[in-house]
């Protein structure tokens, strides 16, 4: 059985496989880019600019919101969103925390590139 900090970090890692896989979408990473970038966007405004209709923005906004990287405040009519910082903090730790495995895997691939050149001269 898992003890208590073991289920912890499984469902944390549940949670940012999620996210991932929101963001493994080009128009929902662009949406992510541009929330980032302009702050509160109206849903209206995000639409413009992507090759897609406005309901589908809207269900990508939906996925988004579901996976916990946006927040929606209703005004009147409006539904602005905007990044949630506290899911996008957790997925740039999660990242650092993986950052020995990524620089020593671009260590090893850079030597590889160094002596396959070496050995075409």
């Amino acid at each position: 059985m898992l003890n208590s900090d073991a289920t912890d970090h499984a469902t944390g890692n549940a949670e940012i496989a999620r996210q991932f896989a929101a963001l493994g979408d080009p128009i929902r990473f662009a949406i992510i880019d541009r929330l980032a970038r302009e702050g509160e966007v109206p849903a209206g405004a995000l639409s413009e600019g992507f090759a897609v209709s406005a309901p589908a923005v809207s269900r990508h906004l939906g996925v988004l919101h579901k996976a916990g990287l946006v927040q929606r405040r209703v005004e009147g009519q409006r539904r602005l969103y905007s990044v949630a910082p506290e899911s996008m903090r957790r997925i740039a730790l999660w990242t650092l925390s993986h950052r020995a495995f990524w620089q020593g895997s671009l260590s090893r691939l850079d030597a590889l590139i160094a002596l396959e050149e070496h050995s075409d001269d």
